[in-house]
């Protein structure tokens, strides 16, 4: 794509996943189920967290058109440099990690992930921005342009970080309340979460690898932004 091009798309991307995370951060107090929104409000779900994300990914890369399109290269390398970073290590596979699992366990059940009392409250099209519209976004970005992955074990290391982090902040709410963020948890005994995290941890990884292969498919081993 040219520059031109590309910026007005990741404006577009920013403007529309900003708009994504306000229109849920902004669900009404008095609508919300009292079982679902209790500690940590909406920034316990991984879906919103990721909206959050990727807001700040699409920032990122208009951010980096912008100065390529004003001849600002040495500053634009910089923030090249972290775009890819953020969208190789987490923008890709957490999208990809949101909407398969996501509908994978609505479709086994529903409660599980994603109770039906949300329906009166998140309106379908809300739910498809947050469940469904990630990935192909992920795979529209991949195509748009090549990204510069880092060295593989720099790069594991980074997504386990940020796993461990969040596994760490849904631990913690349990301490504090007593309740799951998740129904689907309160089926596993201790030994059997973390099976459970250590799957979904290697199933992430998984999703590094496949956009990793994808984009060497796609642009080859040499061809990457500058």
């Amino acid at each position: 794509m040219e520059i031109s091009t590309l910026a007005t798309y990741h404006c577009l991307a920013f403007v529309w996943y900003f708009f994504v995370a306000y229109s849920i951060a902004h669900v009404k107090t008095e609508e919300r189920p009292s079982e679902v929104f209790l500690y940590g409000g909406q920034w316990k779900y991984l879906t919103v967290l990721n909206l959050v994300l990727q807001a700040v990914f699409y920032g990122v890369s208009f951010l980096a058109d912008v100065l390529r399109l004003i001849k600002k290269l040495r500053c634009a390398k910089c923030i090249i440099s972290s775009r890819d970073l953020l969208f190789s290590v987490l923008a890709f596979p957490v999208s990809t990690f949101v909407c398969v699992s996501f509908w994978t366990l609505y479709t086994y059940n529903r409660e599980l992930v994603y109770p039906k009392s949300l329906d009166g409250v998140i309106p379908l099209w809300l739910n498809h921005a947050m469940h469904t519209a990630v990935l192909p976004f992920a795979l529209l970005e991949l195509l748009a342009l090549p990204h510069r992955y880092p060295a593989k074990k720099k790069g594991l290391i980074l997504l386990g970080f940020v796993a461990l982090l969040y596994i760490s902040w849904v631990l913690w709410i349990y301490s504090v309340t007593g309740e799951w963020v998740y129904p689907l948890f309160a089926l596993f005994n201790p030994p059997g979460l973390a099976a459970f995290f250590a799957g979904s941890l290697a199933i992430i990884v998984a999703f590094y690898n496949f956009g990793e292969f994808l984009n060497r498919m796609i642009w080859g081993q040499s061809k990457f932004s500058s």
